[in-house]
């Protein structure tokens, strides 16, 4: 990545926020413009108004954000209807990943209403550390799969997070923010992958059909000390 002088930052990002997403109370703050890349090619954009903004560059695009537009350019509101592996697409069993992904998100939009959106994992760093250090000091375990994406969010008293990992592992905290209510790690493998070998001797997974991700495997465990999550950004 290169960085650009300021008066050369002309594009914010080239669309609004996905309409249902959690930026798209903030549609009204945008305004279209013209830009050029840097071959020299126009496309269309809009521009935030009144943002602070800083300077980065992706692929040839010269690209203008604040940390806000950041977040609502890089989060993705999984559609279980049609499913995509835009994200995970990098993962050996992208398309069962995605799949169980799309499960997830048609589970909590059908039980809770809730849009299931997620984010880069670069832009998760302290919810990926807050699910790390749980396994870690409840069952000794220690991930080896590079995480891709994790959903953070709130419903009632409990903080759920998730984190999708490239060899089509998916962990999930649910936790009770008081205490009340029960706190507990669940692990989920995409279709044709292999258990995980930090996982393999400590569960026993059971089977689960999905429509979306074909044959699930699954098991989970209870929390039992505490640990407060991460604030919510």
């Amino acid at each position: 990545m290169r960085f650009p002088e300021r008066d050369q930052v002309v594009v914010a990002y080239k669309q609004g926020p996905p309409e249902g997403s959690p930026c798209d109370h903030h549609r009204d703050q945008r305004r279209s413009t013209t830009a050029k890349s840097s071959s020299g090619v126009s496309f269309n954009t809009s521009v935030l108004k009144s943002l602070p903004l800083t300077a980065a560059v992706k692929s040839d695009v010269v690209i203008e954000h604040s940390s806000w537009v950041r977040k609502c350019v890089m989060s993705y509101t999984v559609d279980f209807h049609t499913v995509s592996t835009t994200g995970p697409d990098s993962s050996p069993v992208a398309t069962a990943l995605a799949g169980l992904r799309a499960h997830e998100a048609r589970y909590f939009k059908n039980k809770y209403d809730h849009v299931y959106t997620v984010e880069p994992a670069d832009d998760a760093s302290a919810t990926i550390d807050w699910v790390h250090r749980i396994l870690k000091e409840e069952r000794d375990i220690v991930i080896s799969a590079r995480a891709l994406e994790v959903s953070s969010f709130q419903i009632g008293n409990i903080r759920w997070a998730y984190v999708f990992y490239d060899s089509g592992l998916s962990i999930n905290v649910a936790y009770a923010v008081d205490d009340s209510g029960k706190r507990a790690v669940g692990f989920k493998l995409s279709e044709g992958m292999e258990v995980p070998a930090e996982l393999a001797s400590k569960f026993k997974f059971a089977r689960q059909k999905s429509k979306l991700a074909g044959t699930i495997r699954g098991s989970y465990f209870n929390i039992k000390d505490d640990y407060p999550p991460p604030a919510r950004r």
